[in-house]
């Protein structure tokens, strides 16, 4: 099952890229995924979109396109977000809304970190997006509460074991849907 991750923080001396590592390392031990990651900060999408009838400028519109194949060839979606102001980043939501049916009837699920409440204000927005977007949201998934006080000498993520078993609960509910919502779209077209 081809599981993309997407790393929702552009921002300056980020932390995300630190809990990705610890989330990527955990999921490519599976031997039911492919993972696929992209980083929010390495394809940035304009902020404005064009019109209806509108075009993209020719690099942005490749990179779009590009982007769109990677999302439309997922089974699932895990998105890694930190928590702003009580709400996700705004190039996460930007991210979003550049796609459409590349996320219909997939299951997603989330990590999130930031202080006390862990990114999960983050987490319950963007289930609504989800819903919006047509795609079906897991139950189970992972926060980091005061992140970067659970990070080594050398700036890594010490996971904990509470971490690894609540990201094996989430992956195993993503594949399992996965696997039905791939099949259900096989055999009836999602209907969109």
């Amino acid at each position: 099952m081809r599981l993309v991750v997407l790393l929702g923080s552009v921002r300056d001396g980020r932390f995300g890229p630190a809990v990705a590592e610890w989330f990527l390392a955990l999921a490519r031990t599976r031997t039911d995924l492919e993972v696929d990651l992209i980083d929010l900060k390495e394809h940035p999408l304009p902020l404005a979109m064009p019109g209806f009838a509108g075009t993209l400028h020719e690099d942005d519109g490749r990179r779009r396109e590009q982007l769109a194949a990677r999302l439309a060839a997922a089974d699932a979606f895990v998105v890694i977000t930190p928590e702003y102001n009580h709400g996700f980043p705004a190039a996460l939501k930007n991210f979003l809304d550049w796609f459409l049916e590349e996320w219909a009837a997939k299951p997603a699920g989330f990590v999130s970190y930031g202080g006390m409440g862990g990114g999960l204000r983050s987490v319950e927005q963007l289930r609504q997006v989800f819903a919006e977007l047509h795609a079906l949201t897991v139950r189970d998934g992972v926060s980091f509460h005061n992140a970067w006080e659970q990070t080594t000498e050398d700036g890594r993520l010490d996971g904990s074991e509470a971490g690894d078993t609540a990201a094996k609960v989430m992956l195993d509910e993503l594949v399992w849907w996965g696997q039905v919502l791939r099949r259900a779209r096989a055999e009836s077209p999602y209907p969109r």
